[in-house]
């Protein structure tokens, strides 16, 4: 299943028109993630991000051994 966002990460604005502003596509088109962006200067700076920086957060534990339940 493709997931797809419309939020761009860095600005945290809703992204009209998703089609026409640049995208990353992690994955392949069948089950990957498809992020769009407002335009190329954010998805620029989010690439430029290092991982620790966009990590998922749960429960407020950012621990690298955090084991999610349930």
């Amino acid at each position: 299943m493709l997931i797809r966002t419309t939020t761009d990460p860095v600005t945290l604005k809703d992204v009209p028109n998703p089609g026409q502003h640049p995208y990353i596509l992690d994955g392949d088109w069948q089950s990957g993630l498809l992020i769009h962006f407002e335009n190329e200067q954010t998805r620029k700076i989010f690439q430029a991000l290092d991982e620790d920086d966009h990590k998922l957060v749960l429960k407020g534990d950012s621990s690298d051994d955090y084991i999610a339940e349930g």
